[in-house]
């Protein structure tokens, strides 16, 4: 493998997040942070292989890597890194670096495992175990322009992929055929496939095709990241149902490249879409626009989801906007990132403020219980003055 000519994080880029966090930390008088989830380790150290990281509030951090040291001394910028056998060395190590273990400490205890946080705390005499992870996100949450470029290359690379959905589509293929085909694809451009989030509970899927009445299942908007599907064993993906001339197919594409990701979705339609799906493909893209115009520094990601409620209803769609009767979500969007999901969460009744270098994913959707499902999404980044599109694929219905 030759190294030297791999994708790497600017060590500007580093240790701008590393003065980020560390300010997080003085204000809330945490001593150190430490980082074992991957997305975290790679946001913060520049690589992902097997390893530990300790950031203290003042200093300089401490990479600590198990496995296949040369790659990651390649690939991170940070001045302390050091092989290790074990775990088990790390707290040595702290006090040989800064003569002492902080008495609060912070950890990931949103996503680190309950056995693994109590094995931790038996190796850090710390007098206070705090969680860090609401800091470590607050840092994540704004992006620089370096992030917004990697994601507008993973757009670009999603709207090649949507281009040649509309050269492959064609009746008598399955829902998991056509997936195949440009993931396939989507795959000889760099996607990772991998799609990473943050939750136990929520699958990382990289695509969902709805065709028809496939889509029109209640509780298939379960949740931000869950999207939906027909797969037997999980409601996520594709299933076996064969794409049809003149129905409604919504193809739902999470993609990621060079560890950033986009979450976008299009309507398709073989030959014709039928009037009522047209009108209802309308509307979801009349929101989108709507929000996009409204969603400025300042907004209140509450204020965002009332107007597209209230829109839905003047455009005569209200009752199966979010979800059938009975099952509607109260989302619509997210924050996207190194994760597919990260906040805010576009929901009703929060305050959560937007601001500048925040990117989201916005996703007006209905369910036309019984027939068919509708929607649009597209990724965004909030700037100075308003928003603006980092997706590239057009915002219209692809009738093929």
């Amino acid at each position: 493998m030759d190294l030297a000519n791999q994708f790497k994080v600017p060590a500007s880029e580093i240790r701008t997040r590393t003065l980020n966090i560390q300010k997080e930390l003085k204000q809330t008088d945490i001593g150190g942070l430490f980082i074992v989830q991957r997305v975290d380790l790679f946001y913060f150290s520049g690589t992902s292989q097997n390893g530990f990281m300790y950031i203290p509030a003042e200093g300089e951090p401490l990479l600590f890597i198990k496995q296949y040291f040369p790659r990651a001394s390649a690939e991170s910028s940070l001045a302390n890194i050091s092989k290790i056998d074990s775990i088990k060395e790390i707290p040595a190590r702290i006090i040989d670096y800064y003569g002492r273990i902080p008495q609060v400490m912070g950890f990931e205890l949103d996503v680190v495992p309950v056995n693994d946080f109590n094995f931790y705390q038996s190796i850090f005499d710390v007098k206070k175990a705090v969680d860090g992870s609401s800091h470590i996100l607050n840092v994540r949450r704004i992006k620089s322009g370096w992030e917004i470029a990697q994601m507008e290359s993973t757009a670009e690379m999603t709207r090649k992929t949507y281009q040649y959905m509309q050269e492959i589509i064609r009746p008598g293929l399955t829902e998991m055929e056509f997936a195949g085909m440009f993931e396939t694809y989507a795959r000889k451009l760099g996607h990772g496939a991998r799609i990473r989030v943050r939750h136990y509970q929520t699958e990382g899927y990289p695509w969902h095709i709805l065709s028809g009445r496939s889509g029109s299942l209640p509780g298939l908007l379960d949740s931000p990241a869950s999207g939906a599907g027909t797969s037997a064993a999980f409601p996520v993906g594709a299933g076996h149902k064969k794409l049809c001339a003149d129905e409604p197919i919504m193809v739902d594409l999470g993609s990621v490249l060079n560890g950033y990701h986009m979450d976008e979705t299009r309507m398709f339609a073989i030959g014709s879409m039928p009037e009522k799906a047209m009108r209802m493909c309308r509307a979801a893209i009349e929101i989108h626009d709507s929000i996009l115009q409204k969603a400025k520094p300042g907004a209140t990601v509450g204020e965002l989801f009332d107007l597209s409620v209230r829109l839905a209803e003047k455009l005569g769609f209200s009752e199966s906007y979010l979800g059938a009767p009975g099952h509607r979500v109260s989302f619509i969007g997210h924050g996207i990132g190194l994760e597919i999901i990260e906040p805010y969460i576009m929901a009703r009744n929060r305050n959560d403020q937007l601001q500048p270098g925040m990117t989201l994913a916005l996703e007006p959707k209905f369910v036309h219980e019984n027939e068919f499902t509708a929607g649009v999404e597209s990724v965004f980044v909030v700037t100075d003055t308003g928003t603006r599109l980092i997706s590239k694929v057009p915002v219209e219905v692809f009738v093929c």
